[in-house]
């Protein structure tokens, strides 16, 4: 579950799963429920495999929404489905999604960058929960 947030200039996105690849994904939704105003609309037709390094979660969440940022900027995708694989050393991960297209969907936000603002990932009873700010 995401939930999107107003922070000052920016936007934030708050994110609670059971486990850490859950949070991952439910993340990458939050993440493009920012950019298109209907995420349902976005259609699962192109297929992005990412491997990301890293043991600390907090700077693999980062690392993971900085690369799927990049991918929209640079190929204008967005993507609607994730399937997260997540360990000690990283993350092996399964983005669907399509080309943006302005008859389709209508862009909310252009996100210029992923903060380290305000970056948490941290455990709880029910499982994870991680804050993030974007810079729009």
């Amino acid at each position: 579950m995401y939930e999107i947030f107003e922070h000052t200039a920016d936007l934030g996105l708050r994110v609670r799963a059971e486990s850490f690849p859950e949070l991952l994904a439910e993340a990458a939704k939050g993440l493009f429920a920012m950019v298109v105003d209907d995420l349902a609309a976005v259609e699962p037709r192109v297929l992005r495999e990412l491997v990301i390094s890293g043991s600390d979660r907090a700077y693999l969440l980062f690392d993971w929404l900085n690369e799927l940022l990049y991918l929209c900027d640079t190929e204008r995708l967005a993507f609607s489905q994730f399937s997260v694989e997540a360990n000690a050393d990283g993350l092996k991960a399964i983005a669907r999604g399509e080309p943006l297209d302005p008859n389709r969907h209508h862009l909310t936000h252009e996100i210029k960058a992923i903060t380290y603002h305000g970056l948490k990932v941290e455990e709880t009873p029910d499982g994870c929960l991680a804050e993030v700010i974007v810079d729009i």
